[in-house]
């Protein structure tokens, strides 16, 4: 396997930016108000998930479908064993010197074991399509128009994400109309992210393809997710 200077790097950073949207991220709810949309609910960790993304289509435009795929499984399985460890935590006794506290270790880490399953799904199957769209996209345009494909897999990424999550976690709880609601406005937002971003990972896809020596396409790429080799 060829070796990379910032593969790892990266990898680790990904990781690092799954674990704290989720546990930090569900702690609160906060609002925000957008120019002509006036204030919405959002929670906050989904200001800081979409970076996940970026990182998703960085591994992917420079070092292939295939890198990527360990990246998101590596995610997988962190965020799997955090939803362990939080279980564990919550569950076991309190000393009685930390009984008062208890309720707030429930509530910061006490999340429903089918949210924590909405979040853990949707997160690899909405990467693992971002990852593909992009991979295919570069094909068809030759590796041009890199915004289009930036773009385009994040905005089918996070709607496959949105819709999982939301679906999962919250149908039959919320009324229909408050979860479409919600469900769209993180979307919205989640995907402005990547608008946004597009300059900085234009400088970023820049520097690791010159840095790497590396611009590769999947042409011949098993895309099963089911697999970690490379």
């Amino acid at each position: 396997m060829k070796s990379y200077r910032y593969y790892d790097l990266i990898l680790g950073a990904y990781v690092c930016v799954l674990l704290c949207a989720n546990p930090i991220g569900a702690a609160k709810v906060s609002v925000v108000t957008l120019p002509w949309l006036g204030p919405r609910t959002y929670m906050a960790g989904v200001l800081f998930f979409p970076i996940s993304y970026l990182f998703g289509d960085i591994l992917t435009e420079v070092y292939g479908y295939a890198r990527d795929r360990r990246a998101v499984w590596s995610g997988f399985a962190a965020l799997a064993f955090a939803a362990f460890m939080s279980a564990v935590i919550v569950y076991l006794p309190p000393a009685d010197f930390w009984v008062s506290r208890q309720a707030a270790v429930e509530q910061m880490f006490g999340n429903t074991p089918r949210i924590v399953c909405a979040s853990i799904i949707a997160f690899w199957c909405g990467s693992f399509v971002n990852s593909y769209v992009l991979a295919k996209m570069k094909i068809w345009t030759n590796g041009r128009w890199l915004w289009t494909r930036l773009i385009g897999s994040t905005v089918c990424g996070e709607l496959v994400d949105t819709l999982l999550f939301y679906t999962i976690a919250f149908a039959g709880l919320w009324a229909a109309r408050d979860l479409v609601a919600v469900a769209v406005d993180q979307y919205v937002l989640k995907s402005l992210w990547e608008v946004l971003a597009t300059p900085a990972t234009y400088r970023i896809v820049a520097f690791l393809k010159r840095t790497e020596h590396e611009d590769y396409y999947d042409r011949d790429t098993n895309f099963t997710p089911f697999s970690l080799r490379a």
